[in-house]
């Protein structure tokens, strides 16, 4: 029987969220619109043509859901900050609209013993910034190191906690080749231009908010969507498949952070994709700096064949001959399989990627299709199951030697799925999305009752 005692007393048991998903406001408090505006408002982009306009009115309802947490009993939030809502021209001046609102929810977190765990950026360009070039001009970099630095400047006497990119494959790779997420362009070639950029201003931005307000208390550090690339079989062509998959995914970020390189796999697809001149490797080298911590996002494996020929893979290129499998077992909502043992693996092979660096789970969570009773309560037993499993198969990698310090649900509330819409829901809070009126799910009252000590993990 695994219980919270059986873990460490400081231990960070928190919920995630991200600001376009749940804030809503979009036109309120100064902000302007950032590219997923644009993108959520292009028809056929998004699952019914859904926008996060509205997202589930976080912006005026952050006290109750503030309580929701306190009554959850959770210790920490992982929020994001909208870069639209603070610099509105994305450099300059600061909106102290903006600053307003996140000074009054972080103070808030603070009073209610709940740590915020604060990331920079959750894919929100500003969209002025996107007319001028976007993520692809390296100019880039400063942007974000300026943003990085007012946000410190403002909030960081009330944060410690910090991430400087949300999933930068999502944002390269989904957005910039694969079309799926904002600004929704199918260009392989920009997609290692723009993930360059990402790691450069990953750097460059750490090492300016170091000397900004200083604190001893400060962790500085960013989140990664580390997704295992299994092979199907163990032939060299599948594993040769599944090498590549994982080169793009995993370790082209993984490396640039922690050892300010790109794997060989990696160059070559950079090559491959005439943009080697657009890419300095040693400006990357010279840039960087050590973290604090590093934050695993993990939902589910890829499983992977090869096939000679297949058609790319958006969010691969260079990936050649791999062709994704149907994970085994139940699905969720997401087509994504259940397999926590894929988390005990994950978290051991950073460890071996960097001895005794601090790790947390930023990101664990299921969508599945909530019905309410007719008391409107949610009985999500198949979420609760898989949350249960990921954290014994996180305690097991701690057994194993990974230095894990907190796992944060995703997510707090049913929200904004970007190019599902409304349709997936991964709230351990349901959001009746007509009324806005938040109800706990079983999942977040066995939660609940395992933070308070109440509940086992068998």
């Amino acid at each position: 029987m695994l219980t919270r005692s059986d873990f460490p007393t400081d231990f960070a048991w928190g919920v995630a969220t991200s600001a376009y998903q749940i804030e809503g406001a979009v036109a309120e408090g100064g902000r302007s619109p950032s590219i997923w505006d644009t993108f959520s408002h292009t028809p056929g982009r998004i699952f019914e043509d859904h926008t996060g306009d509205m997202g589930v009115d976080h912006y005026h309802r952050f006290v109750e859901d503030v309580a929701i947490m306190a009554e959850l009993g959770v210790n920490a939030y992982r929020l994001s900050l909208s870069w639209p809502r603070i610099l509105p021209d994305g450099i300059g001046e600061v909106n102290a609209e903006g600053i307003d609102f996140y000074r009054r929810l972080c103070g808030l977190l603070v009073d209610n013993g709940i740590t915020p765990f604060v990331t920079l950026y959750h894919w929100d360009l500003p969209e002025t910034l996107h007319q001028r070039g976007g993520w692809e001009n390296p100019e880039s970099v400063e942007w974000f190191t300026e943003y990085a630095v007012a946000a410190k400047e403002h909030l960081g006497d009330l944060v410690k906690v910090w991430a400087t990119f949300n999933e930068p494959h999502c944002t390269a790779f989904l957005g910039y080749s694969d079309g799926v997420h904002a600004p929704g362009l199918t260009e392989p070639a920009t997609a290692y231009v723009v993930a360059h950029h990402l790691m450069v201003a990953h750097h460059r931005a750490t090492a300016a908010m170091r000397t900004t307000t200083p604190s001893d208390d400060d962790r500085l550090g960013i989140i990664l969507n580390l997704i295992p690339a299994w092979a199907e079989d163990s032939s060299v062509e599948a594993q040769a498949a599944a090498d590549g998959v994982d080169a793009i995914h995993n370790r082209l970020f993984a490396s640039a952070v922690l050892d300010g390189e790109y794997p060989d796999a990696v160059l070559r697809s950079m090559e491959r994709f005439g943009v080697s001149d657009r890419v300095d490797t040693e400006l990357l080298a010279r840039v960087k700096v050590p973290i604090d911590y590093l934050g695993v996002n993990y939902y589910n494996v890829n499983h992977i064949a090869a096939e000679e020929g297949a058609p790319m893979i958006g969010q691969w290129p260079g990936a050649d001959d791999a062709v994704l499998l149907r994970p085994p077992g139940h699905l969720t909502d997401m087509n994504w399989g259940v397999e926590p043992v894929a988390l005990t693996w994950m978290l051991n092979r950073v460890t071996r990627w960097a001895p005794g660096l601090p790790l947390y789970v930023t990101e664990n969570g299921a969508a599945y299709p909530d019905v309410p009773d007719a008391d409107g309560v949610v009985h999500d037993d198949l979420r609760r199951e898989y949350i249960e499993a990921h954290i014994a198969a996180m305690h097991d990698a701690m057994e194993e030697g990974a230095d894990v310090r907190g796992y944060f649900v995703w997510s707090l509330l049913d929200n904004f799925e970007w190019w599902h819409g409304y349709r997936m829901r991964f709230g351990i809070v349901r959001v009746d999305y007509e009324t806005m009126e938040r109800t706990i799910k079983d999942s977040g009252r066995w939660y609940q009752r395992f933070l308070a000590g109440d509940a086992s993990i068998s």
